[in-house]
């Protein structure tokens, strides 16, 4: 704050209000709202105005009190920290603290006198003990992961008078990547129920709520005794300013003309776009991450996002990517009788990444086989051992382990590339997806630390894991974090697939259907032999095609002579 020039008793007290520090890197932000007007009288940490950073939208709080003299901003005006927003008599704002200060020393006396009057009691009376306390408590739904927002309600698992406890399931959800159970987080009845099935609920929302009771000790000393301004306070005998002086001499030294207490803190957010950008894309249909950002850094703007939209409104159709427009669909039901049903959530997702997938990345497919004929013959001698342990030993259990090591030999494969800076991630953990078929589309489950694990603990944990995302119980950090992935079609049949990667992984295994083969042996006979289709799909702007077969020829080894693993 600066008070301009020295100032008589009688003149006005000018103070200028300015633009705190906003966050690290912030150094502008665009006011959205002006709150306060010339003439208006206005309390320490009240908002004046509301502005829009690159991270998030809030309210900025007054760390003065008084009449303002002069508003210095407008809305669409773009402001920088240190600006002056208002100027602000304060002598008008000290009169009014002068009447707060003296209801909080009258407050502050009643408290004193009640607690000495605590003190002269009995200690046991120290403590009041409150039974039954009830409280009635929000349940709202957490946060779900990096960049999801929102879900679907697929079934409500509770209903008002129902007695709940902490942890249990109060509704099923589906979000882009996974349909899994919300927890309460509170024990109690259920007083209301606030969704439905099939509504969307976003992160932050109250889902239920819960009427908790418990018993509960309160310190009487530690009570709260509010003081309403508008309650009448009896005058006391003594003098309230005398006492004021004498109750804070040498304590606090009076603040001088123009000068303020710290600013309070300012509420920081983060998204790839202001909140309220990000609702207007939201409500025009708009995908926020398909729109350039012309702002600092790529950040997106109303305009930029109004830009956008006309531009799809001239183009007639929208552009579904590298400059390929997407065609509009015939009436099907002009030639017979058809049936229309909404895509699931996971379906949707599934069907716009593998997308972006297919028109971003240049990829390519290598075929090869593996003869597995000693394999499956040790795999099935050693399938009642592992039974025993509660898992069961797959070709998908093996390779998990096979994967890993051709992972280090090949570290271009377990990497990622950021076009953007033209950077390579290489990665130095070893989690593996599988790809598993659901009724509600493809699941990817992801292994972690495979490298750590033992062949029998890979089993069991790949068959949790399937029957997991089967039922709809996996969880949201069981589906993140994978280096590569195995996608077994061998269960159901085919010989040979290209599996789209799954970005940003730059690589995927695909596994066929094992057939006996007639092989021309070194003896120069044909022998039958258990044969393993395989296909390795790769992004080709990190792996080359020579490098790509090299990773499938020592997969193909490993499977052929798993001895080679321990040299």
């Amino acid at each position: 704050m600066t008070t301009h020039g020295n100032k008589k008793h009688n003149e006005i007290m000018a103070t200028e209000f300015k633009l705190p520090e906003l966050g690290e890197n912030i150094e502008s932000a665009d006011v959205i709202n002006v709150l306060v007007k010339k003439g208006d009288t206005i309390e320490k940490d009240q908002s004046v105005i509301e502005i829009e950073t690159d991270k998030a939208t809030i309210e900025v709080p007054s760390n003065v009190s008084g009449k303002i003299t002069d508003v210095l901003v407008k809305q669409g005006d773009s402001v920088k920290v240190g600006q002056t927003l208002i100027k602000v008599d304060d002598s008008v704002g000290e009169k009014s603290e002068s009447k707060a200060e003296t209801r909080k020393v009258v407050t502050e006396m009643k408290v004193e006198k009640k607690e000495k009057q605590a003190e002269a009691k009995p200690e046991k009376e120290d403590h009041q003990e409150v039974k039954g306390k009830k409280e009635i408590v929000k349940v709202k739904l957490p946060d779900l992961g990096e960049n999801i927002e929102s879900a679907d309600v697929i079934a409500v698992l509770v209903k008002k008078g129902d007695v709940i406890s902490k942890d249990q399931g109060i509704i099923e959800i589906e979000t882009d990547k996974a349909t899994v159970e919300v927890p309460s987080s509170v024990d109690g009845k259920v007083v209301e129920v606030l969704v439905k099935e099939k509504s969307k609920v976003k992160v932050g929302d109250a889902l239920i709520k819960v009427e908790t009771s418990g018993t509960l000790k309160e310190k009487e000393s530690e009570r709260k005794v509010p003081a309403k301004e508008d309650q009448k306070i009896p005058e006391p005998e003594i003098n309230f300013e005398q006492k004021t002086q004498e109750k804070f001499k040498g304590e606090v030294t009076a603040l001088k003309p123009g000068e303020v207490d710290e600013q309070p803190p300012i509420a920081r957010g983060s998204a790839p776009a202001a909140p309220s950008v990000r609702r207007i894309a939201r409500e025009l249909g708009v995908d926020i991450n398909k729109v350039p950002g012309s702002g600092e850094g790529g950040r997106i703007s109303m305009d930029d996002v109004k830009a956008y939209v006309k531009k799809i409104m001239q183009g007639g159709v929208e552009s579904v990517g590298l400059g390929i427009k997407k065609e509009t669909l015939p009436d099907f039901s002009k030639f017979g009788s058809v049936d229309i049903a909404e895509m699931t959530k996971i379906r949707k997702t599934t069907a716009d990444h593998l997308s972006y997938a297919w028109a971003t990345i240049p990829q390519v497919t290598q075929f090869d086989k593996a003869d597995i004929t000693q394999l499956e013959k040790t795999r099935k001698e050693l399938s009642p051992e592992v039974e025993k342990e509660g898992g069961k030993l797959t070709v998908t259990a093996i390779l998990l382990k096979i994967v890993y090591a051709a992972l280090k030999e090949f570290p271009q494969f377990n990497s990622s590339i950021n076009m953007e800076t033209k950077q390579i991630i290489y990665k130095k953990y070893f989690n593996v997806g599988i790809a598993v078929d659901t009724e509600r589309g493809l699941i990817v489950p992801v292994i972690k630390n495979v490298d750590k694990k033992k062949l029998v603990q890979l089993s069991i944990e790949l068959g949790e894991l399937a029957k997991k995302a089967r039922e709809r119980k996996i969880s949201l950090e069981e589906l993140q974090g994978g280096c590569f992935t195995i996608t077994n079609l061998g269960g159901i049949g085919g010989t040979y697939f290209s599996p789209i990667i799954n970005s940003p992984e730059v690589a995927i295994l695909g596994v066929s259907r094992g057939n006996y083969e007639p092989v021309y042996n070194n003896h120069g006979v044909f022998e039958p032999r258990m044969m393993l289709p395989l296909s390795l799909s790769y992004d080709h702007r990190i792996i080359d095609g020579a490098d790509a077969i090299r990773f499938l020829r020592f997969v193909i080894e490993a499977l052929e002579n798993p001895i080679k693993l321990l040299i």
